[in-house]
Parts: structure tokens; C-alpha cells; sequence
């Protein structure tokens, strides 16, 4: 059996899943009206902001959690690497 994951910035990510769920909604309707292709697009485009968005955030506090509690007993260095990776994943 598994047990419930739950972070903290779960309900600021299902929040934006549900934002871009509602916006995906909105340009399947505006494809079925026949809107102009820019105004497709520009809501193509908050559906992939908000669902990007919900990665980082996402990944962020997996790594401020998860990760972190696996290496906590790791030498320094190992830490700093962990600590470096963080860094990093701000590009994502």
C-alpha cells in the first residue's frame, strides 16, 4: 500500500494544472468556433506557462524535500553537489 505524498505546494500546482486545464478547454472551444489562429495560439501559449509552471514547482519541492532528506547524511560534498543541482534546475 502506498502512502499519501502530499507537499506543501501541491495545491499552488493542482491550482495551475486546473488553470491550464480550463484554458485548454477554452481553445478546443475557440478550434470549434473557428477563431483566428492568433488568438489559439496565444491561449496555446497560457496553457504551456501555467503547465510549465506547475513542473518547476513541481520539481523544486521534490528536490527541497525529497532529495534533500535522501543526501542529508552525505559527506559535504555530496550536499554541495545537491545544493549545486538546485541551482541549476531554476533553468528548467
Amino acid at each position: 500500500m502506498t502512502s499519501l505524498h502530499i507537499h506543501t505546494t501541491h495545491p499552488q500546482v493542482r491550482n495551475r494544472l486546473k488553470r491550464a486545464d480550463g484554458h485548454l478547454h477554452n481553445v478546443v472551444a475557440m478550434i470549434d468556433e473557428g477563431k483566428p489562429c492568433l488568438e489559439i495560439v496565444q491561449q496555446l501559449h497560457a496553457v504551456e506557462k501555467a503547465i510549465s509552471a506547475a513542473k518547476k514547482a513541481l520539481i523544486h519541492d521534490h528536490l527541497d524535500h525529497c532529495l534533500e532528506d535522501a543526501v542529508r547524511a552525505q559527506p559535504r560534498g555530496s550536499r554541495a553537489a545537491v545544493a549545486e543541482f538546485k541551482d541549476i534546475t531554476k533553468y528548467l
